[in-house]
């Protein structure tokens, strides 16, 4: 019994220690720059108490989100994670392609970053000229539910499997297998797992993240 349980105990272990590398990164960041939590969240359009969770490691924040904290620290996306979440990055193109195309292989090592109980794997190699982040998400049960959020660009998701409370403008929405949203990334958002399953979504939004 003791054995079966642990595998699920360790995978927890691991999902907490990733989460809290963001949320000490982003910490670090903003004292490097003098900033308050306060003068965060202003910048970034997020809660002062969502980014006190976050940087302590109890709530988990999606990428659009980071990207809008990234930015009001002059940082990337990709600094807050560890460098060993980017392996593979972007051996997606074995030839070598016209800016405006990409070829990504299904044998190809995918970089996936992790945050929370949410696991973002990169489906298409960068193009200099290209806007589309496609991402396969897998969004783990639990965890606490972000703030909505709005950010430029646009967002569409379509569920693969299990189910997603999607928030479009404070209004929840349950999406299934073969459900699909699209909205302007303006309009302030959210989404989260409610169920004892793993969900799994492709989603794909503007501008890129990385």
């Amino acid at each position: 019994m003791g054995t079966s349980e642990r595998p699920d105990r360790d995978e927890e272990a691991g999902t907490q220690e990733r989460q809290d590398v963001v949320g000490a990164r982003m910490r670090r960041f903003r004292k490097e720059r003098g900033m308050t939590l306060r003068g965060l969240s202003t910048r970034s359009g997020l809660s002062i108490g969502f980014l006190s969770q976050v940087e302590r490691g109890i709530s988990s924040i999606g990428l659009t989100a980071l990207a809008g904290v990234a930015a009001a620290l002059d940082r990337g996306v990709a600094d807050f994670f560890e460098p060993g979440q980017a392996d593979g990055e972007q051996g997606a193109t074995v030839a070598r392609l016209p800016s405006h195309f990409t070829l990504t292989r299904a044998e190809t090592p995918a970089t996936e970053y992790v945050s929370g109980q949410q696991t973002y794997r990169m489906l298409s190699a960068r193009g200099p000229h290209l806007v589309l982040e496609p991402l396969l998400v897998s969004i783990a049960p639990g965890g606490r539910r972000e703030d909505a959020y709005g950010h430029a660009g646009e967002e569409f998701a379509y569920v693969l499997s299990g189910e997603l409370l999607y928030e479009v403008d404070g209004v929840e929405h349950r999406l299934r297998a073969g459900d699909s949203v699209h909205l302007r990334s303006t309009v302030p958002h959210s989404m989260y797992n409610d169920t004892d399953q793993v969900t799994t979504v492709v989603s794909v939004v503007t501008p890129r993240l990385f």
